[in-house]
């Protein structure tokens, strides 16, 4: 069967196998570029995070969806920089309003998932100190909560049903140390590398 005025083309098997080539190395290179986009509007994105400031009203809302906040834009001579060591001076620290809640390895503050590993799989130890976050703050990201560890940066190291957001849930080893935290929200400094 033959289509009235199209003509079939043929090209010589090494132009065949060099248009092939060509057009391999155009999409790999196209995908390499927006990949690399990719990273450097994420990078720009956490650069211009901004910190909250929560009015009363947000707070006693913060569990519905509609909360009122206030955004105030991130400056470099604020209190954040002042407190920050020199020896993690690399990325930035940026101070975010959350709401902090505590939980233990047990089985009534983690159900299914009290196995001892958290979610980026780290097996929980004696004395380990980390806290669960949103999937907006990869693993590993440093924070300082105001008395959590005595001021010193923990990780996030495991995720949580209700984590979602600016909340956050610190680790203590017992239920009681747990429940004896309670519900706080507290300014709390992110290090973001």
């Amino acid at each position: 069967m033959t289509v009235r005025g199209f003509r079939r083309v043929s090209l010589p098997p090494l132009a065949g196998r060099v248009t092939i080539l060509l057009t391999a190395v155009i999409s790999i290179v196209g995908c390499v570029t927006v990949i690399g986009y990719a990273k450097a509007c994420s990078r720009t994105t956490l650069a211009s995070t901004t910190s909250m400031k929560i009015s009363p009203i947000g707070q006693a809302a913060l569990n519905k969806s509609e909360s009122k906040v206030e955004l105030e834009q991130y400056t470099p001579n604020s209190t954040v920089d002042k407190t920050v060591d020199n020896s993690e001076s690399s990325g930035e620290w940026q101070t975010v309003r959350m709401r902090v809640t505590a939980y233990c390895p047990c089985p009534k503050c983690c159900g299914n998932y009290s196995d001892g590993k958290t979610a980026c799989g780290h097996t929980i130890c004696p004395g380990d100190a980390f806290v669960a976050a949103d999937k907006k703050c990869p693993f590993g990201t440093e924070m300082i909560i105001d008395g959590y560890q005595n001021g010193k940066p923990v990780k996030v190291l495991d995720r949580g049903g209700a984590i979602r957001g600016n909340k956050l849930d610190v680790f203590f080893h017992t239920h009681n140390e747990a429940l004896k935290w309670g519900v706080k929200y507290l300014d709390v400094k992110v290090h973001q590398k």
